[in-house]
Formats: C-alpha cells, sequence, structure tokens
C-alpha cells in the first residue's frame, strides 16, 4: 500500500513537471516563465525525495539540498534580470 502511494506521488509530480514545462515554453510574461522554472526545480526536489523514500536510502538528500540551493540562486538570478535586464552590475569609477 504504501509503494502505492509513493508511485502515485511520483506520478503526479512528473505530471506536475510536464505542466511547469509547458508554462515555461508558452507563458504570456517572463514572469510566469521564471515562475514554472522555480516550480520545475521544486518538483524535482519532491521526485529526488520520493525516489530517496522508494530506495530507503539517504544517499540522494544532499542533492535535495544542492538542488534547493541552486534553485534559490537562479530565482534570485532572474528575478533580477526580469527587473533590470542585468544580473550582475558593475559600478566602476573610470
Amino acid at each position: 500500500m504504501f509503494q502505492w502511494l509513493l508511485l502515485l506521488s511520483l506520478s503526479l509530480l512528473s505530471l506536475s513537471v510536464m505542466v511547469s514545462i509547458y508554462r515555461l515554453i508558452r507563458g504570456p510574461s517572463m514572469a510566469d516563465r521564471v515562475l514554472a522554472l522555480d516550480a520545475i526545480s521544486y518538483h524535482i526536489i519532491g521526485i529526488v525525495t520520493v525516489l530517496t523514500v522508494m530506495m530507503d536510502t539517504q544517499a540522494y538528500l544532499e542533492i535535495v539540498l544542492l538542488i534547493g540551493i541552486i534553485a534559490f540562486l537562479g530565482t534570485i538570478a532572474l528575478s533580477k534580470f526580469v527587473d533590470g535586464g542585468v544580473v550582475i552590475e558593475y559600478n566602476r569609477d573610470e
């Protein structure tokens, strides 16, 4: 029964990744695309976590943390790019 629930949650998370990929491609605005990319990364975190429980191991938990950090940094960079068009600003007095 528990394995069946894990497979159900894995399939629903995979379906939500596909829906988010559709929103990433067809999003009407750049903000929708940023949110879709953010949602994809968190759905992937969920998929890896469910796979970790299914395999009864803790080996993939570091991957979850790494994906979370990269997703956060990517969200910040994309938001800054949407806001001003530049990710890193160089203000040098020359």
